[in-house]
């Protein structure tokens, strides 16, 4: 058990999770950052979802890595991960069909999503299923991280509300002078949000500072 929960290990969940963060740091999955962030909800499921296929597509290409031809390894990772995509799409439109719709597109294209690539490569082809698992869920959270703080600030900012219900649509507030951004519901919104993300976390941890 306490191999399990080693330091080193800690370290591989905790990591990106602030100063290896995936989007802010790594500077990877941005695309989606702008795509599914206007509202909080299909942020929120798209990090999940993001989250479970990294978790589990780094234990299954772990626990293959030493089988894997290398030549072929790319296209065998490609399939692995979209076996998952295929499933969390099912799933989503049987019990959330909803978000499933608002998602669209972005759901599939999760397959070329830079994360799952990058630390299927990166790091479960050179470790156990385990450190492999705490990676992917430490990545994906990251990742969803981010969605949420973005995705809560455009939503808030630019429709008053969060997950549908009002919170600044209401006279009293109007009277102060307050008046939806529409600016917050466009794409590029969501780069300005992240790069502001970048600036804060830069300036708060010396070390991510360009010596």
């Amino acid at each position: 058990m306490g191999q399990l929960f080693s330091k080193k290990n800690k370290e591989v969940f905790s990591a990106p999770l602030g100063l290896n963060n995936p989007v802010t740091v790594q500077v990877l999955g941005i695309c989606s950052a702008l795509a599914v962030t206007s509202k909080l909800e299909p942020a929120i499921v798209m990090g999940l979802s993001v989250t479970v296929i990294t978790a589990f597509s780094n234990v299954v290409i772990s626990l293959i890595r030493k089988t894997i031809p290398n030549r072929i390894r790319i296209i065998v990772q490609l399939v692995v991960v979209a076996a998952l995509v295929t499933v969390v799409s099912e799933i989503l439109k049987a019990f959330a069909y909803d978000v499933s719709v608002q998602l669209s597109v972005y759901i599939g294209l999760i397959i070329t999503n830079c994360i799952l690539m990058g630390r299927l490569e990166a790091f479960a082809m050179m470790n156990g299923p385990w450190e492999s698992f705490l990676d992917g869920i430490g990545n994906g959270l990251g990742y969803a991280k981010i969605l949420i703080i973005v995705a809560f600030i455009r939503e808030l900012l630019g429709s008053g509300t969060l997950f549908g219900f009002n919170i600044l649509n209401y006279d009293c507030i109007k009277e102060l002078g307050y008046v939806n951004n529409g600016l917050m519901m466009m794409p590029p919104m969501a780069l300005v949000i992240v790069a502001c993300i970048i600036w804060y976390q830069r300036a708060r941890n010396k070390e991510l500072q360009e010596k």
